[in-house]
């Protein structure tokens, strides 16, 4: 930043933490502002535990929790250099990130008891210039879980879509 006339640069703004945190808050107020008629929260989810012994276990933080009725989706926010691990030359998800979703899900459904329910997880990345990008939605243990991407590289209305289809496809498909 300067004070001098010419062109404008956006300062150097990398810490991975702070984007990640920014790119939570986002989504979490974009769906807040743009879907209403959803419950959008970043909900803690209680652990289902048979003898009700917590003794270190971490709070199950949602980034993004969005609710009508029985249905539910979780988002997680990522926000990395790297939105792949590599596994002997192979790209996979993030393998911390698939158990902590993969949590988070299954104890929120447990949470529906005997009632009739949608609980679904989702990964959400942001887009990286790397050249694999995930794209994909995996059935697990009765509940569906997805691995996306978000291109904050398009024009706003271009994201806006794509968040729209988030909604769009979990709360109003069949």
């Amino acid at each position: 930043m300067t004070t001098h006339t010419g062109d404008y640069q956006l300062v150097s703004f990398f810490d991975e933490q702070r984007m990640c945190r920014l790119y939570e808050k986002f989504l979490l107020e974009y769906y807040k502002r743009h879907f209403p008629e959803l419950k959008v929260t970043a909900k803690q989810i209680p652990w289902v535990l048979d003898d009700g012994i917590q003794t270190m276990l971490p709070v199950m933080q949602t980034d993004i929790h969005l609710e009508k009725g029985n249905t539910v989706l979780i988002i997680d926010a990522k926000y990395y250099h790297h939105t792949t691990q590599k596994y002997f030359d192979k790209n996979t998800v993030h393998s911390g990130n698939l158990y902590q979703m993969f949590a988070y899900v299954k104890n929120k459904a447990y949470s529906f008891g005997k009632e009739q329910h949608k609980v679904s997880g989702m990964i959400l990345y942001a887009k990286t210039e790397e050249e694999v990008q995930p794209d994909c939605v995996y059935q697990m243990h009765g509940n569906q879980i997805s691995v996306k991407t978000l291109d904050l590289n398009l024009p706003f209305q271009k994201i806006q879509e794509q968040l729209y289809d988030i909604v769009k496809n979990h709360f109003y498909s069949r």
